[in-house]
């Protein structure tokens, strides 16, 4: 296939609009090689045909340059739906240039080497073929090293710099300085007994690794509806990031064959040292999740026998106000949930955890009293320094990091923190998507709800035919073929592929 005339390339540009929306470069076979989104089309497409701008760019840049033979645009609403169709087509193309911008992104891993003695949790940029495990990537290296430095206090395990003494009698010293009485571990240990506590970092980095994934998601929709796209993009590119890293990591049985024994252990320790009659089989917990104060939601999560039964988690959208007001959003979620409960005859759980401190308590305690139903035992876990906090006048309860009970309550807590950070998120991309239609003439908010309601997404309405929309309430023949050539815009720059 011969190459393109440049001049043509320059005069198909100058046809382009200054409008937001995608743009699909090509080789000389015709191969998609890389994806990019723009504020303004024609602008941002003429760049790569600028001569006196060529010489600026990164070499890889210029490479790419000059493989481009030709080019195809997406003309979309808004700089949000750019930038989520941008990140679409890279996943369905898999572009070679946009592949290797992103792999050349090198953000921290955790690396733990299993051949040592004693496995150590390092930082490194590199992944090798070493059959060491490896974390990440992660963007945010100083919260990472905090993180680290917390799981050192948490599971007594040793990070790259420590230096450990074999002793006889197949033992080791861990520390030959303070540090052994500020982590709160034995000092002096078998092999054996330390490698169950890396194992238990291990899961616990694993799964931090999927709930910061969940807050980079929440951090990029956000910085998109802020209109801070060159932030969203980078955002996005972690995200993409993250989630290959995590699809290739060997997962683990979260329990093994000891682990009913230990979740009971867990559930006994936990009754004893909140003063409960029993062990506390049920337990709930609450959590709010908002972005500056949007797009507030709540979420409940139920655990039996010290594991998640997610056939009764629940979330919620906050529907008695506008705003940013953690405490009356906890009244309201805990007063919806458990007024349901009451109604539908259904058993309360034995301990209820409100993700917050007396504040959130005092909130939760406001929802039962109006519902007149008698509280099951309630707590409040605050993150600060994990502070347990009681609705009575008892002292606030802190047990050390390691502690089975406190670390079955950190579970139930972060599962409730995930679960409405993931609603959130997809309120969000749900938004964002949904916005095509702003700019559509007559379409007020019922036919909005209506149309959307019949198709459900986005891309189904895009998918429907004019008779299909006609047959939605309120669409009649002529609305229906207008809407359907808004959704399909003549252009014969668009590549053939469905967006």
């Amino acid at each position: 296939m011969p190459a393109p005339d440049p001049v043509n390339l320059k005069e198909k540009v100058r046809q382009l609009p200054d409008k937001p929306g995608v743009y699909l470069m090509k080789d000389r076979l015709g191969r998609i090689i890389y994806v990019g989104k723009a504020k303004a089309l024609k602008k941002r497409v003429s760049s790569y045909f600028t001569p006196s701008r060529a010489m600026t760019y990164h070499p890889k840049i210029r490479a790419l340059i000059e493989m481009i033979a030709d080019f195809d645009t997406i003309e979309v609403k808004s700089e949000p739906e750019a930038l989520l169709l941008e990140g679409k087509l890279i996943k369905q193309w898999k572009p070679k240039y946009n592949t290797d911008f992103t792999d050349d992104k090198r953000f921290l891993l955790v690396r733990v080497d299993p051949a040592q003695d004693l496995p150590r949790f390092a930082l490194t940029r590199f992944k090798k073929d070493d059959r060491s495990r490896y974390f990440g990537p992660f963007a945010h290296s100083g919260l990472l090293r905090k993180t680290l430095a917390q799981m050192r206090r948490q599971f007594g395990i040793l990070l790259g710099d420590a230096a450990p003494k074999r002793l006889p009698c197949g033992r080791w010293r861990l520390y030959d300085d303070v540090r052994q009485d500020l982590y709160g571990f034995t000092n002096e240990t078998t092999a054996a007994d330390y490698r169950a506590r890396v194992a238990e970092a291990c899961e616990f980095l694993e799964g931090k690794s999927r709930e910061w994934l969940e807050t980079l998601r929440a951090e990029m929709l956000a910085a998109a509806a802020r209109k801070e796209f060159e932030k969203a993009a980078e955002l996005r590119d972690v995200v993409f990031a993250l989630e290959k890293t995590l699809a290739r990591t060997r997962t683990f049985e979260r329990f093994d064959p000891t682990a009913p024994a230990a979740d009971e252990d867990a559930m006994r320790l936990l009754g004893e040292v909140l003063g409960l009659k029993s062990p506390p089989r049920t337990m709930e917990c609450f959590d709010i999740s908002h972005i500056s104060g949007t797009f507030v939601v709540a979420s409940v999560v139920h655990f039996y026998e010290g594991r998640p039964d997610k056939d009764l988690y629940r979330r919620f959208q906050i529907k008695s106000f506008i705003g940013n007001d953690d405490f009356r959003a906890m009244e309201e979620v805990v007063g919806r949930h458990y007024r349901r409960l009451r109604d539908e005859n259904k058993t309360m759980p034995e301990l209820v955890v409100i993700d917050g401190g007396r504040g959130q308590i005092g909130a939760a305690l406001k929802a039962f009293a109006a519902i007149d139903v008698e509280p099951p035992a309630l707590i409040g876990l605050a993150k600060k320094h994990e502070t347990i906090i009681f609705h009575d006048d008892r002292v606030p309860l802190n047990l050390p990091l390691s502690h089975p009970a406190l670390n079955l309550l950190q579970r139930l807590r972060d599962e409730a923190h995930r679960f409405a950070n993931t609603y959130n998120a997809d309120l969000r991309s749900k938004k964002i998507r949904e916005s095509v239609l702003d700019d559509f003439p007559g379409m007020g908010a019922v036919r909005r709800r209506a149309v959307l309601a019949h198709f459900g997404t986005i891309d189904r309405l895009r998918a429907a035919s004019v008779e299909q929309l006609a047959a939605v309430e309120g669409f009649g023949p002529r609305m229906a073929a207008d809407l359907h050539v808004y959704l399909h815009p003549p252009t014969a720059a668009s590549p053939p592929i469905s967006p």
